[in-house]
């Protein structure tokens, strides 16, 4: 079990809560969180336990869920296991259960006609290859082109991301990369080229496909303070001229911008996916299109 604990000088209880999956949990985190944000007030002790196959091991995951049933706060479960036989297992909870699977499928199956598969490991898995090797390549391009290390074949790039050292470029490049199949560069502005608003040689072609992140002074000169403490490159003043002149560079070609100062690397992403939409509805994604790849197209 991976637990994601509340500290311990909360005053008040942690709910604990348990997202189960018989695949790598990813969606039963994503969809509870999605629930749980909307409880700021509350404090919550977060489980996840993937890859439940068999339902002896259900049953091993019901038994220590079920020891907490009579604790001073009652346990709250997420699943999205698929199986039916560990799904019925995991739904002998004493605890309230929140099943993300069950909830939906019969209404689909109606809906189509037709019976869905049932199977664990369709949602993040290699169900579909040409677009899980897709997402590879994707993630390849990114770790190659991260930090502008290379320029070899970066006209196929969907996405330059350009910024100021650590304002996010590379966790959404990243992002990009494996959760949507994009190819994305990230080039890092210093200095000299700072020094005009011509945007840099390497991606000065690749105007049309530039977007630019920025950041607050105070939250760029924190997170730079621990990489290099009590420096210049982490002081207030140069943080603050770095992001008025990156932000001049942005004005003077029109390029779309994503504030990360209090932004996740998902609504950065999201930012990112709905301006390539607009693009495309405007005159077309040559670029994707050539590829035969669809931008936001999650695996």
């Amino acid at each position: 079990m991976d637990r994601d604990a509340a500290s311990p000088g909360d005053e008040v209880p942690a709910v604990p809560v348990f997202f189960l999956s018989d695949s790598t949990g990813i969606s039963a985190e994503t969809m509870g969180n999605a629930l749980l944000i909307q409880f700021p007030e509350l404090h919550f002790d977060r489980t996840l336990v993937p890859f439940i196959s068999t339902v002896e091991q259900a049953r091993e995951v019901v038994a220590q869920i079920d020891e907490l049933a009579d604790g001073p706060v009652t346990p709250l479960v997420f699943t999205t296991a698929a199986v039916d036989e560990v799904r019925q297992e995991l739904l002998r909870c004493r605890v309230p259960v929140i099943d993300f699977f069950g909830m939906h499928m019969d209404r689909v199956e109606q809906v189509l006609g037709a019976r869905g598969l049932r199977e664990a490991r369709r949602l993040h898995g290699v169900g579909d290859v040409r677009r899980y090797n897709d997402r590879m390549a994707a993630v390849e391009f990114a770790i190659e082109h991260d930090d502008g290390q290379s320029s070899r074949a970066l006209e196929r790039a969907d996405v330059v991301l350009l910024a100021p050292s650590r304002c996010g470029k590379t966790p959404t490049a990243m992002y990009l990369a494996l959760q949507h199949g994009l190819f994305v560069a990230n080039y890092p502005l210093v200095d000299e080229d700072l020094e005009t608003t011509d945007l840099p040689r390497p991606v000065r072609a690749l105007a049309d496909r530039c977007f630019g992140l920025t950041t607050t002074v105070t939250r760029l000169s924190r997170v730079r303070q621990e990489r290099r403490p009590d420096s210049r490159y982490a002081s207030e003043a140069q943080c603050r001229a770095e992001l008025r002149k990156a932000a001049a560079m942005y004005d003077a070609h029109r390029l779309p911008t994503v504030d990360t100062s209090a932004a996740s690397v998902e609504e950065i992403a999201a930012v990112v996916i709905q301006t390539l939409a607009r693009g495309r509805r405007r005159g077309g994604d040559r670029r994707s299109a050539g590829r035969g790849r669809t931008p936001g197209g999650t695996a």
